[in-house]
Protein backbone atom coordinates (compact mmCIF):
# COMPACT_ATOMS: atom_id res chain seq x y z
CA UNK A 1 0.00 0.00 0.00
CA UNK A 2 1.42 3.36 -0.92
CA UNK A 3 1.77 5.80 1.70
CA UNK A 4 -0.60 8.19 0.31
CA UNK A 5 -3.21 5.12 0.60
CA UNK A 6 -2.15 4.55 4.52
CA UNK A 7 -2.52 8.28 5.28
CA UNK A 8 -5.84 8.70 3.89
CA UNK A 9 -6.93 5.45 5.59
CA UNK A 10 -5.91 7.18 9.21
CA UNK A 11 -7.57 10.15 8.17
CA UNK A 12 -11.01 8.61 7.14
CA UNK A 13 -10.51 6.32 10.84
CA UNK A 14 -10.15 9.24 12.83
CA UNK A 15 -12.76 11.24 11.51
CA UNK A 16 -14.88 9.27 12.06
CA UNK A 17 -14.18 9.06 15.80
CA UNK A 18 -13.39 12.59 16.06
CA UNK A 19 -16.90 13.38 14.79
CA UNK A 20 -18.45 11.11 17.07
CA UNK A 21 -17.45 12.89 19.72
CA UNK A 22 -18.44 15.80 18.33
CA UNK A 23 -21.70 14.84 18.35
CA UNK A 24 -22.02 13.45 21.58
CA UNK A 25 -20.54 16.72 22.95
CA UNK A 26 -23.62 18.44 20.92
CA UNK A 27 -26.20 16.27 22.21
CA UNK A 28 -24.56 17.49 25.79
CA UNK A 29 -24.88 20.60 25.10
CA UNK A 30 -22.61 23.25 23.87
CA UNK A 31 -19.75 25.60 26.26
CA UNK A 32 -17.88 28.55 24.26
CA UNK A 33 -14.23 28.44 25.56
CA UNK A 34 -13.53 31.53 23.93
CA UNK A 35 -13.82 34.03 21.16
CA UNK A 36 -10.80 34.04 18.16
CA UNK A 37 -10.78 37.66 16.07
CA UNK A 38 -13.92 38.95 16.72
CA UNK A 39 -17.37 38.50 19.19
CA UNK A 40 -18.90 35.84 16.21
CA UNK A 41 -15.31 33.78 15.98
CA UNK A 42 -15.92 31.57 18.59
CA UNK A 43 -14.45 28.39 20.31
CA UNK A 44 -16.23 25.72 22.21
CA UNK A 45 -15.06 23.60 24.49
CA UNK A 46 -15.63 20.75 22.18
CA UNK A 47 -13.23 22.39 19.29
CA UNK A 48 -10.76 21.95 22.07
CA UNK A 49 -11.49 18.18 23.02
CA UNK A 50 -11.49 16.83 19.66
CA UNK A 51 -8.52 18.68 17.86
CA UNK A 52 -6.84 17.09 21.11
CA UNK A 53 -8.36 13.73 20.46
CA UNK A 54 -7.13 13.87 16.74
CA UNK A 55 -3.75 15.02 18.09
CA UNK A 56 -2.90 12.40 20.17
CA UNK A 57 -4.65 9.40 18.04
CA UNK A 58 -1.89 10.73 14.77
CA UNK A 59 1.10 10.64 17.65
CA UNK A 60 0.30 7.39 18.73
CA UNK A 61 0.36 6.18 15.35
CA UNK A 62 3.24 8.82 13.37
CA UNK A 63 5.12 10.47 15.88
CA UNK A 64 6.93 11.72 13.52
CA UNK A 65 4.69 13.93 12.11
CA UNK A 66 3.80 17.35 12.07
CA UNK A 67 0.52 18.75 12.96
CA UNK A 68 -1.07 22.64 12.29
CA UNK A 69 -4.50 22.35 13.82
CA UNK A 70 -7.08 25.46 14.57
CA UNK A 71 -6.83 25.42 18.06
CA UNK A 72 -3.40 24.73 19.50
CA UNK A 73 0.22 25.47 18.68
CA UNK A 74 1.58 24.21 15.39
CA UNK A 75 4.35 21.17 15.58
CA UNK A 76 6.93 20.77 13.36
CA UNK A 77 8.00 16.83 12.20
CA UNK A 78 10.99 15.49 10.89
CA UNK A 79 8.80 12.64 9.14
CA UNK A 80 7.99 15.69 5.68
CA UNK A 81 4.52 15.05 6.37
CA UNK A 82 1.93 17.51 8.35
CA UNK A 83 -1.83 17.12 9.69
CA UNK A 84 -3.82 19.96 9.28
CA UNK A 85 -6.47 19.51 10.70
CA UNK A 86 -10.39 21.29 12.10
CA UNK A 87 -11.93 19.66 14.53
CA UNK A 88 -15.30 21.59 14.12
CA UNK A 89 -15.73 23.14 10.85
CA UNK A 90 -18.78 25.47 10.91
CA UNK A 91 -18.23 25.86 14.48
CA UNK A 92 -21.41 28.76 14.81
CA UNK A 93 -23.91 25.82 13.23
CA UNK A 94 -22.32 23.40 15.79
CA UNK A 95 -22.87 25.95 18.53
CA UNK A 96 -26.54 26.86 17.19
CA UNK A 97 -27.36 23.21 16.70
CA UNK A 98 -27.39 23.47 12.69
CA UNK A 99 -26.33 20.09 11.51
CA UNK A 100 -23.85 21.43 8.71
CA UNK A 101 -20.42 20.98 10.67
CA UNK A 102 -17.99 18.24 10.16
CA UNK A 103 -14.29 17.13 10.93
CA UNK A 104 -11.93 17.95 8.81
CA UNK A 105 -8.38 16.08 8.50
CA UNK A 106 -5.82 16.78 5.65
CA UNK A 107 -2.14 14.93 5.40
CA UNK A 108 0.35 17.14 2.86
CA UNK A 109 3.69 17.01 2.32
CA UNK A 110 6.48 20.00 2.29
CA UNK A 111 6.30 23.09 4.39
CA UNK A 112 3.13 23.46 5.60
CA UNK A 113 2.16 26.67 3.96
CA UNK A 114 -1.17 26.08 1.34
CA UNK A 115 0.68 27.64 -1.61
CA UNK A 116 4.09 25.51 -1.27
CA UNK A 117 2.58 21.85 0.47
CA UNK A 118 1.80 18.68 -1.29
CA UNK A 119 -1.85 17.56 -0.77
CA UNK A 120 -1.69 13.36 -0.06
CA UNK A 121 -5.12 12.43 1.50
CA UNK A 122 -7.83 13.92 2.87
CA UNK A 123 -10.97 13.39 4.93
CA UNK A 124 -14.01 14.99 5.83
CA UNK A 125 -16.86 13.51 8.25
CA UNK A 126 -20.14 15.07 8.61
CA UNK A 127 -21.50 13.05 11.98
CA UNK A 128 -25.04 14.07 11.38
CA UNK A 129 -25.84 13.43 7.98
CA UNK A 130 -22.93 10.21 8.42
CA UNK A 131 -20.88 11.16 5.38
CA UNK A 132 -17.47 10.59 4.98
CA UNK A 133 -15.59 12.44 2.04
CA UNK A 134 -12.45 11.17 1.04
CA UNK A 135 -9.33 11.70 -1.28
CA UNK A 136 -6.14 10.07 -1.82
CA UNK A 137 -3.79 11.83 -4.29
CA UNK A 138 -4.27 10.02 -7.93
CA UNK A 139 -6.71 7.96 -6.16
CA UNK A 140 -9.97 10.21 -6.70
CA UNK A 141 -12.32 11.53 -4.54
CA UNK A 142 -14.88 9.18 -2.50
CA UNK A 143 -18.54 9.09 -1.05
CA UNK A 144 -19.51 5.38 0.50
CA UNK A 145 -18.25 3.94 -2.10
CA UNK A 146 -19.18 6.28 -4.99
CA UNK A 147 -16.04 8.25 -6.74
CA UNK A 148 -17.21 11.74 -6.86
CA UNK A 149 -16.98 14.03 -10.23
CA UNK A 150 -17.06 17.61 -10.28
CA UNK A 151 -20.19 19.07 -12.68
CA UNK A 152 -19.29 20.07 -16.26
CA UNK A 153 -22.35 21.74 -17.35
CA UNK A 154 -24.49 24.23 -15.70
CA UNK A 155 -27.30 25.22 -18.40
CA UNK A 156 -29.42 26.47 -15.89
CA UNK A 157 -26.27 28.67 -14.12
CA UNK A 158 -24.03 27.55 -11.67
CA UNK A 159 -25.22 26.50 -8.04
CA UNK A 160 -22.42 28.45 -6.25
CA UNK A 161 -21.41 28.62 -2.48
CA UNK A 162 -19.92 31.09 -0.56
CA UNK A 163 -19.04 32.63 3.38
CA UNK A 164 -18.23 35.72 5.06
CA UNK A 165 -15.48 36.80 7.61
CA UNK A 166 -16.04 37.57 11.03
CA UNK A 167 -15.20 40.71 10.69
CA UNK A 168 -18.43 43.02 9.84
CA UNK A 169 -16.08 45.62 8.56
CA UNK A 170 -15.64 43.09 5.34
CA UNK A 171 -19.02 42.42 4.45
CA UNK A 172 -19.77 45.06 2.35
CA UNK A 173 -16.72 43.94 0.24
CA UNK A 174 -18.50 40.24 0.21
CA UNK A 175 -22.07 41.25 -0.81
CA UNK A 176 -20.31 43.71 -3.18
CA UNK A 177 -18.47 40.47 -4.95
CA UNK A 178 -21.65 38.41 -4.76
CA UNK A 179 -23.26 41.10 -6.52
CA UNK A 180 -21.14 40.65 -9.10
CA UNK A 181 -21.27 37.14 -9.56
CA UNK A 182 -25.14 36.42 -9.41
CA UNK A 183 -24.93 36.64 -13.09
CA UNK A 184 -23.41 33.50 -14.05
CA UNK A 185 -25.56 32.08 -10.99
CA UNK A 186 -28.77 29.73 -10.63
CA UNK A 187 -28.53 30.49 -7.06
CA UNK A 188 -26.39 30.77 -4.02
CA UNK A 189 -25.75 28.81 -0.92
CA UNK A 190 -23.76 30.09 2.27
CA UNK A 191 -24.09 27.01 4.43
CA UNK A 192 -21.25 27.76 7.13
CA UNK A 193 -19.06 25.44 6.78
CA UNK A 194 -15.87 25.68 3.97
CA UNK A 195 -14.75 21.92 4.40
CA UNK A 196 -18.34 21.05 3.25
CA UNK A 197 -18.92 23.54 1.28
CA UNK A 198 -15.64 22.05 -0.88
CA UNK A 199 -16.64 18.49 -0.54
CA UNK A 200 -20.20 19.27 -2.04
CA UNK A 201 -17.88 20.96 -5.41
CA UNK A 202 -16.40 17.63 -5.11
CA UNK A 203 -19.69 15.35 -4.96
CA UNK A 204 -21.53 17.79 -7.67
CA UNK A 205 -23.63 19.18 -5.15
CA UNK A 206 -22.74 22.44 -5.75
CA UNK A 207 -21.04 24.02 -8.91
CA UNK A 208 -18.49 26.52 -7.74
CA UNK A 209 -17.33 28.35 -4.38
CA UNK A 210 -15.86 30.87 -3.63
CA UNK A 211 -14.89 32.71 -0.54
CA UNK A 212 -12.06 35.06 1.02
CA UNK A 213 -9.84 34.78 4.47
CA UNK A 214 -10.03 30.94 4.98
CA UNK A 215 -7.14 29.42 7.06
CA UNK A 216 -5.21 26.69 6.13
CA UNK A 217 -7.12 24.35 7.92
CA UNK A 218 -10.41 25.20 6.46
CA UNK A 219 -9.65 24.08 2.78
CA UNK A 220 -6.63 21.60 3.21
CA UNK A 221 -8.92 18.43 2.49
CA UNK A 222 -11.51 19.82 1.05
CA UNK A 223 -9.70 21.18 -1.65
CA UNK A 224 -7.73 17.54 -2.11
CA UNK A 225 -11.65 16.38 -2.62
CA UNK A 226 -12.11 18.96 -5.56
CA UNK A 227 -9.26 18.51 -7.01
CA UNK A 228 -9.32 14.49 -6.99
CA UNK A 229 -13.01 15.18 -8.55
CA UNK A 230 -11.98 16.49 -11.57
CA UNK A 231 -12.03 20.28 -10.34
CA UNK A 232 -9.44 23.04 -10.09
CA UNK A 233 -8.68 25.11 -6.90
CA UNK A 234 -6.92 28.30 -6.95
CA UNK A 235 -6.19 31.16 -4.60
CA UNK A 236 -5.57 34.56 -5.19
CA UNK A 237 -3.99 37.61 -3.03
CA UNK A 238 -2.19 35.12 -1.39
CA UNK A 239 0.04 38.03 0.20
CA UNK A 240 -3.42 40.28 1.49
CA UNK A 241 -5.07 39.34 4.52
CA UNK A 242 -7.78 37.56 2.90
CA UNK A 243 -6.60 35.88 0.69
CA UNK A 244 -9.59 34.27 -2.20
CA UNK A 245 -9.94 30.47 -2.65
CA UNK A 246 -11.94 29.75 -5.70
CA UNK A 247 -12.85 26.01 -6.75
CA UNK A 248 -15.25 24.15 -9.37
CA UNK A 249 -15.54 22.27 -12.61
CA UNK A 250 -12.87 23.60 -15.11
CA UNK A 251 -15.40 25.91 -16.48
CA UNK A 252 -17.03 27.65 -13.77
CA UNK A 253 -13.96 28.01 -11.82
CA UNK A 254 -12.66 30.14 -15.26
CA UNK A 255 -15.95 31.99 -14.95
CA UNK A 256 -15.37 32.79 -11.21
CA UNK A 257 -11.65 33.58 -11.94
CA UNK A 258 -12.64 36.22 -14.33
CA UNK A 259 -15.02 37.92 -12.46
CA UNK A 260 -12.89 38.20 -9.27
CA UNK A 261 -9.72 39.48 -11.80
CA UNK A 262 -11.93 42.13 -12.92
CA UNK A 263 -12.84 42.84 -9.44
CA UNK A 264 -9.48 44.51 -8.41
Amino acid sequence: MSLALELGELAAEIAREAGALARQRRTEGVHLAATKSTLADIVTDADREVENLIRERLRTVRPDDGFLGEESDAEVGASGITWVVDPIDGTVNYAYGIPAYNVSIAAVRGTPLPDAWEGLAGAVFAPVFDELFTAVQGEGAWLDGRRLQVTSETPAGALLATGFGYDPSTHDGDLTLVRRVMPMARDLRRMGSAALDLAYVAAGRLDGYFERGLKPWDFAAGALLVTEAGGVVTRTDVESARPMLIAGGAEVHQRLTAIMENEQ
